[in-house]
């Protein structure tokens, strides 16, 4: 088996007159926690969006756990085993916590749980369970999303990513947002989420939260890859500490 889940190509993808991302390349191992960093402007997202299937790229390719997954959709890239939270909470305000699990679980019934009673389908009700155990979420199972504090809605979300049991979650900006108590319980619960048999790529703005946890970084600049390496080795890039740990030492943010 390939050591690499994920392997990207020379991405690019044109806004108009604007390259958001100019032929990006890295590899994330299996297993491992790989985050992408860089300044406000500098195609994290744009990244994001590419490898996920929610915009195609112009040039380039994604190879996803041995597929060439270039230009699939969203869906299908959860199909394929990769799952992703976003920036903006995705959840369902006017559903409970149980009933926005539920609903994300049922995919790993392949549809065929969809218009069924709950009781009839045993598979997700099981990942239900299990995911508001490891969540920490029991006690709010019959609260309605939009009555969770944010750190709550945060963890929510996380786990209605899993709920698909996918090989390689992406987390975009999972801590945005959150209060210094929020931001280290999330720390650690990613920490805990990485294993043979979940890879994950993040997104994040706190970038010691990215070098506590993180086992390879990929750092960008203006649409492209301006370094990559072990968070010692980018600590030490000259190139980095000039075009973003400056940035950050100054009060700007990723």
């Amino acid at each position: 088996m390939d050591k690499a889940i994920l392997k990207v190509e020379e991405l690019s993808v044109r806004f108009g007159a604007l390259t958001a991302v100019k032929r990006v390349g890295f590899e994330a191992q299996r297993g491992h926690i790989t985050s992408v960093i860089g300044p406000n402007g500098a195609g994290k997202s744009s990244l994001f969006n590419l490898i996920s299937g929610a915009i195609r790229p112009m040039e380039g390719r994604v190879l996803f756990d041995g597929r060439d997954t270039t230009g699939f959709n969203a869906v299908q890239m959860v199909s394929a085993g990769l799952s992703r939270s976003f920036q903006i909470t995705n959840l369902f305000f006017e559903l409970s916590v149980h009933e926005n699990l539920r609903l994300a679980a049922q995919f790993i019934e392949h549809g065929r749980g969809l218009f069924l009673p709950t009781q009839r389908s045993r598979l997700a009700n099981n990942r239900v369970d299990e995911l508001l155990e490891r969540f920490a979420l029991r006690s709010r199972a019959d609260e309605l999303a939009g009555y969770l504090s944010h750190g709550e809605q945060r963890r929510l979300e996380i786990a209605t990513a899993l709920a698909c049991n996918p090989k390689m979650l992406l987390l975009d900006e999972p801590t945005q947002g959150m209060s210094l108590t929020d931001t280290q319980e999330t720390e650690a619960l990613i920490k805990e989420l990485a294993s043979d048999d979940l890879s994950i790529l993040l997104v994040e703005h706190d970038v010691e939260l990215v070098m506590n946890i993180s086992d390879h970084v990929v750092v960008m600049h203006q649409g492209e890859k301006l370094a990559e390496g072990t968070p010692l080795e980018v600590r030490a890039n000259p190139q980095v500490q000039a075009a973003y740990f400056g940035e950050v030492r100054g009060h700007a943010h990723a």
